[in-house]
């Protein structure tokens, strides 16, 4: 009696585990997937890239000196250094309809005291903002952005930019090198 009990158990469950065998590991749902978020035009603009000349957007675009970025738009931000943001500076990110949730300022320095006064200038507008340097202001505006928040950023390109290697300046070679010897459409 229980060898027919074994029989019949093996018999049902045997369909069962060859049928799961044959299906691949990823299929169906649950799928790891992953998406470069700078590459997709629907998300908005992303900011790729940043030097001490200005910045380099997902689209393309290269925009030179201090940028005023929105979640599809972007403007020059005619503020050279940390020390000449003002209040009148910020005032733009104020007006704006429907009202950002956070404006993200990215300043050319590391400097604690020259961060808090822009803070204490921004909130003394009613404006939610973070205070960074412009490295990391940049990555929070992607991050932000790509999770479909309303949000700006004030971004003052670096002066300097402290890890720079040897591969990052040959990338940056190719990469122009590649540009300027496409032919023009």
């Amino acid at each position: 009696m229980l060898s027919v009990i074994r029989r019949a158990t093996l018999r049902t469950s045997t369909p069962t585990l060859s049928a799961v065998r044959g299906k691949a590991a990823y299929e169906g749902e649950g799928k790891t997937t992953v998406r470069v978020i700078n590459q997709e035009y629907d998300a908005g603009l992303m900011i790729d890239s940043y030097a001490t000349y200005g910045f380099k957007l997902n689209n393309g675009l290269t925009v030179l000196g201090p940028m005023a970025i929105f979640p599809r738009t972007v403007m020059s931000w005619q503020v050279p250094a940390a020390e000449e943001v003002t209040e009148q500076s910020l005032k733009l990110f104020k007006l704006l309809e429907p009202r950002i949730d956070l404006l993200v300022v990215g300043l050319d320095t590391n400097e604690r005291p020259l961060q808090d006064a822009v803070l204490r200038l921004a909130r003394s507008l009613g404006l939610n903002a973070e205070v960074l340097p412009t490295e990391h202001a940049c990555s929070t505006f992607n991050f932000l952005n790509s999770e479909g928040r309303s949000v700006a950023a004030a971004l003052i390109p670096p002066t300097n930019i402290a890890r720079i290697s040897e591969d990052d300046m040959l990338h940056t070679k190719l990469h122009y090198h590649d540009v300027f010897n496409k032919p023009l459409l």
